[in-house]
């Protein structure tokens, strides 16, 4: 029995290392456990086979307790060439288990990953588990007999090792045989030989005389509130809490037009799957032209959204000037990558938060709110949505490259429950000026194109404050850049003031975060007031602007540390904001946070005063 383990699968990008991570996840749901993973892709298309540079991986957390993060050391590495092995074991804890598959381990691939000797026989391997197979030659004798090319066979070499882990954590396979089936269900040939790989990898667990310290591990349920589950990925949870919003809002039609970038992506293809919803999605040929083609939708009644990477954003920029002078609805969704310029396309990182909250000609502000975790993604959109409608502004909503692969078990909320904000279009003549203010939002209104008598013009010049007429005169645009500036300042009177996540709202440390650091920080604390830190967690959703009593609460606090995927960008904004010394804390590695990396930075500063057991 164990409360909890981290298990990565890792190969060659064309060994199916994302399916087998997929299934292994979707089986450990169904047992009741909590989790959390992290697929881990390679930046180029379909690099040489056996390369470094060709290694993609899939690695799962997964508990009887609560798991917030994919895991720091690994307990089990599934390695099914060398290149996988060479990048992934240092992240194998001392005595961990190591499944390789040794028939891959030729001396032309030994060469592409690096390898002077093998591995597997010149003892450097010595602080692991090592458990050699031959997955290769063990997937042909299984499929014996069905008539697959030797190419089909090698494809499926993925479904041993899922089958073997599956044995090694007391793991179902019913769902996995379904999901097979019905994948390939026009292929008779290939369901019968990807089932009796599964299953050959799974007998092999319990029949194969293997040492004794290879016994399956029972990890057992998560305690969690009632109610209907599903796993859930960041994507997904953006993605459905647009429609989410969309339904609140009482909007017809969302448009959303995007150009493929890494790793944002995803969220055009959940999209695409959502038009029942009234979802229109438009892939355009540039970025330029998707976040224009999503202000002109918002002009005309719809929900205009775009998305794109720190690269893409760039390019998105005038425009973003553009829906922020002429005060209309948008929502641009940020999946933040390792940068500058392209920079690593598949790794993660949060270092567009300048880009998002000042990275615009001109005193542009918009509001700018971050998800912390996969499913958070989904109310984080809605609240997208009701501010960008109410006050007429573009919003960013910021993601990562972590969150939006990531996923974890999702409580499905009950349609009924969810909150409601419907928009209220223009439909008065009288009176009517495209720019005169709501007195309490200072939002403009919104009338439809072809309403009569509401026939107007909007643009990028600057617009007289009274008749929305383009005006030239000095004080007119100092009017309109303060009132644009105040009604984005006003929103902080209606979001919820900051809460403080864990631990009491004063003290020694405050650990102050934003993002996917939810994670590790919430663990980290978690652990750190286990041994009776006086330390709390406070996460922030709301960027820009600021809730409204966060100076105060972080000022009762005698330090502030900000772990950061980037060199402090938010730590430099608190800091501007509130004249705090608050302490920067960056990785920029491309990889998220380890619990024991922030756990250590908080014992450092903490002078363990504060009574024991208090997590």
């Amino acid at each position: 029995m164990r409360e909890q383990a981290v298990v990565r699968f890792a190969g060659d990008s064309g060994d199916g290392m994302q399916i087998t991570g997929a299934r292994f996840a979707m089986e450990t749901a169904l047992a009741g456990s909590d989790l959390a993973t992290f697929p881990d892709f390679p930046a180029e298309i379909r690099a040489p086979v056996g390369t470094t540079f060709g290694v993609s991986a899939f690695q799962i957390h997964f508990g009887s307790v609560e798991v917030a993060t994919a895991g720091d050391d690994l307990d089990v590495l599934v390695a099914m060439n060398p290149a996988a092995l060479i990048t992934n074991i240092m992240d194998l804890r001392r005595s961990g288990t190591l499944i390789v598959d040794k028939g891959a381990f030729t001396e032309r691939n030994l060469t592409k990953a690096g390898y002077a000797t093998n591995p597997l026989e010149d003892g450097s391997l010595s602080d692991f588990i090592v458990l050699p197979l031959d997955i290769g030659r063990l997937t042909v004798a299984a499929v014996e007999g069905l008539g697959l090319t030797s190419k089909q066979t090698a494809r499926s070499r993925n479904m041993w090792a899922l089958g073997l882990v599956l044995w090694l954590y007391d793991r179902d396979r019913k769902t996995t045989t379904d999901w097979i089936e019905k994948k390939f269900a026009t292929d008779p040939a290939i369901v019968a030989a990807n089932v009796a790989v599964l299953n050959a990898g799974h007998a092999f667990g319990e029949t194969a005389e293997l040492p004794n310290f290879l016994r399956p591990v029972a990890i057992g349920a998560a305690p969690v509130a009632p109610g209907t589950y599903r796993t859930i990925s960041g994507t997904e949870a953006v993605a459905w809490g647009l429609v989410a919003g969309l339904k609140a809002a009482g909007i017809e039609r969302m448009v959303f037009a995007g150009y493929p970038i890494t790793p944002a992506s995803p969220v055009l293809h959940a999209l695409v799957g959502l038009r029942a919803h009234g979802v229109v999605t438009f892939q355009a040929e540039d970025e330029i032209a998707a976040i224009c083609a999503a202000i002109g939708a918002s002009f005309a009644g719809s929900l205009g959204v775009t998305s794109s990477s720190g690269p893409g954003v760039a390019l998105k920029t005038e425009a973003l000037g553009l829906a922020i002078a002429t005060e209309l609805p948008l929502i641009v969704i940020d999946a933040q990558r390792a940068g500058p310029s392209t920079g690593l396309p598949t790794k993660t990182e949060q270092s567009d938060l300048f880009q998002a909250v000042l990275g615009r000609n001109g005193d542009a502000p918009m509001p700018v709110l971050a998800a912390s975790t996969p499913s958070d993604g989904f109310e984080v959109a809605m609240e997208a949505v009701r501010l960008a409608t109410k006050y007429m502004t573009p919003v960013f909503l910021l993601t990562d490259g972590y969150l939006i692969n990531a996923a974890e078990p999702w409580l499905i909320p009950d349609p009924a429950g969810l909150p409601t904000f419907p928009v209220a279009f223009r439909t008065d003549p009288h009176g009517f000026q495209p720019f005169v203010r709501d007195p309490a939002t200072l939002a403009r209104p919104w009338a439809r194109p072809g309403s009569p008598g509401l026939e107007h013009r909007i643009g990028g010049l600057e617009r007289n404050a009274d008749t929305g007429d383009i005006s030239y005169d000095p004080d007119n645009h100092a009017q309109m850049t303060e009132a644009r500036a105040a009604k984005v300042a006003g929103i902080a009177a209606d979001i919820p003031e900051q809460a403080v996540n864990q631990g009491e709202d004063r003290g020694e440390l405050a650990v102050v975060g934003w993002g996917s650091t939810f994670g590790p920080i919430h663990m980290a604390v978690r652990r750190a007031r286990a041994e009776g830190r006086r330390v709390s967690h406070i996460h922030l959703r709301y960027i820009a602007p600021f809730p409204r009593n966060l100076g105060d609460l972080l000022k009762r606090f005698d330090n502030i540390l900000v772990p950061e995927m980037n060199r402090g960008q938010l730590v430099t904004l608190l800091r501007a904001e509130y004249l705090l010394p608050a302490e920067r804390f960056s990785q920029v590695n491309g990889k998220p946070f380890k619990v024991s990396t922030i756990f250590g930075a908080i014992m450092e500063r903490t002078s363990g005063n504060g009574k024991g057991g208090a997590a």
